[in-house]
């Protein structure tokens, strides 16, 4: 059995992921949860877009879902989330997006591993924009010995390469044309970096510098090693390479990452 979990609505990304675990020859099961304990203080938990009606009759139409999982938050935190149980995840939580946003990625961790104990899928399904959460999932898969394999599907975009995301919806018309300038720096420094600079800090300034001037609060822009995300400092010869940025724009907090 294949799990995709998801919060819910689902583009063009999530059914990527349904059409990938599929293709697996397995059947298919598909949560929206809006889990509260990934959001923090001030987030957007209450505005979080709830589209549950569509997002049942997209999954029937595309026809690769065999069961859609709608938990409320007593199955899935029978005690309460303020006196559940939690994972701690190990320090690259609180690096990248984790730095602005602390406790997030222990709260994703800690419904997924519920998730998995409550449908005890074989494969899980997760997608490359949010790649370090899937670094630090997959992390937690292996370090706590669940027999279960972690498979990734590539980013989906826009036309003009905006990554798709259920938060783009938060965008109004001006800031949904700026937004493609997130992917259009984090490229510039992976074409830099093809043609062999290693300047690594000052091309991240370049870029946030760049965001800033688009109109974008950037976060960060972090040039890591693909397979652990460990900075640069410790880079060996032949490691995989990825940018990763996430900057602010309205309403939206936008991430994206490109592997070199």
């Amino acid at each position: 059995m294949a799990l995709v979990p998801t919060m819910g609505n689902l583009h063009a990304g999530h059914l990527s992921l349904t059409n990938l675990a599929r293709s697996s020859g397995t059947k298919v099961v598909c949560s929206v949860f809006v889990n509260p304990t990934q959001f923090g203080s001030g987030e957007d938990i209450e505005s979080y877009p709830r589209t549950l009606d569509a997002d049942s009759a997209v999954l029937e139409e595309q026809g690769a879902v065999d069961l859609l999982y709608v938990p409320d938050v007593k199955a899935i935190y029978p005690f309460g989330t303020d006196s559940a149980v939690s994972i701690k995840l190990p320090p690259l939580s609180e690096d990248l997006c984790g730095a602005n946003r602390s406790g997030h990625f222990n709260g994703v961790a800690s419904v997924v591993l519920r998730l998995l104990n409550l449908v005890a899928p074989d494969v899980l399904l997760l997608g490359e924009k949010d790649y370090q959460q899937r670094i630090l999932l997959q992390r937690m898969i292996v370090d706590l010995h669940l027999s279960i394999e972690v498979i990734s599907a590539s980013i989906y975009r826009e036309a003009d390469g905006l990554a798709m995301s259920s938060r783009n919806s938060y965008l109004s018309t001006e800031e949904r044309r700026i937004a493609p300038e997130l992917y259009a720096a984090l490229s510039e420094v992976a074409d830099e970096l093809r043609q062999g600079k290693s300047n690594y800090s000052e091309l991240e300034a370049a870029a946030m510098k760049r965001l800033a001037e688009r109109g974008f609060e950037p976060d960060y822009v972090a040039i890591r090693r693909a397979s652990d995300l460990a900075p640069y400092e410790v880079f060996e010869s032949g490691d995989e390479r990825i940018v990763l940025g996430a900057a602010r724009l309205g309403r939206a907090r936008l991430i994206d990452n490109i592997r070199i």
